[in-house]
């Protein structure tokens, strides 16, 4: 059995928001925007592009709920970090596979109730923009029912190093029941899905650019990282 700190990752994330969200704001000065339009029960899949290393502590830090996200399996390997991260929720996939035991955990989450993180590129994108996106995190969500909850990040360039300023963008949710559950219906959520992403991604970096403004021009109000709004 693999080790964790924890009995469960709720447990965990309520540990972890006592510093870990003001580590990352500190790391990397970033804002949320649209934080409300998360939806605060029922399960989902949080759909998100991916650049950086900080990604997952952003997006979890701007999160009102427990997220419990993909990552390549490799990383699960690592000492103290993988149990850090399994302590978390975090479980691993096999990329370039079919990994059939993360689906079927995702899909289990999702079922219960609970919201699972995914990066739709699949790995971190070198070019700056949202590179293309894969239906495997979207056959979750359709294939269980639930919403995607869509989440544009600009974090590109961000390192320990370069602490830039960054921001996190929340999408309303959307629903994927209109399509069929085959190659042709997971090609369109890939199409949806990723034109949101994309949309909240460019939102996402004129608010970094303009040094993280109080308000987005579709109303989006910033918000803070205040680990006592957060559920438990």
């Amino acid at each position: 059995m693999s080790r964790v700190w924890f009995r469960s990752p709720e447990t965990g994330w309520r540990v972890g928001r006592m510093f870990v969200p003001r580590i990352a704001v500190w790391l990397a000065p970033s804002a949320g925007y649209g934080v409300e339009r998360v939806p605060l029960e029922g399960g989902g899949v949080v759909a998100a592009n991916h650049f950086s290393g900080i990604d997952h502590p952003l997006i979890g830090g701007f999160s009102p709920r427990t997220i419990y996200f993909l990552a390549k399996a490799e990383l699960l390997e690592v000492p103290v970090v993988g149990t850090a991260l399994r302590s978390l929720g975090v479980f691993g996939v096999r990329r370039g596979e079919g990994d059939r035991d993360a689906l079927r955990h995702a899909r289990e989450l999702a079922r219960d109730g609970n919201l699972v993180g995914v990066h739709l590129e699949g790995t971190r994108q070198r070019f700056g923009h949202p590179g293309p996106m894969h239906p495997g995190g979207l056959m979750i969500a359709m294939q269980e029912g639930v919403p995607v909850i869509p989440c544009g990040l600009d974090t590109f360039g961000w390192s320990p190093t370069n602490r830039r300023k960054c921001a996190v963008v929340w999408g309303e949710s959307m629903r994927l029941d209109d399509l069929p559950r085959n190659r042709k219906g997971y090609a369109e959520a890939s199409e949806r899905v990723g034109a949101e992403i994309v949309r909240l991604w460019r939102m996402a970096a004129e608010a970094s650019a303009a040094g993280l403004p109080a308000e987005l021009p579709d109303g989006a109000a910033r918000s803070g990282i205040n680990p006592h709004l957060m559920q438990h």
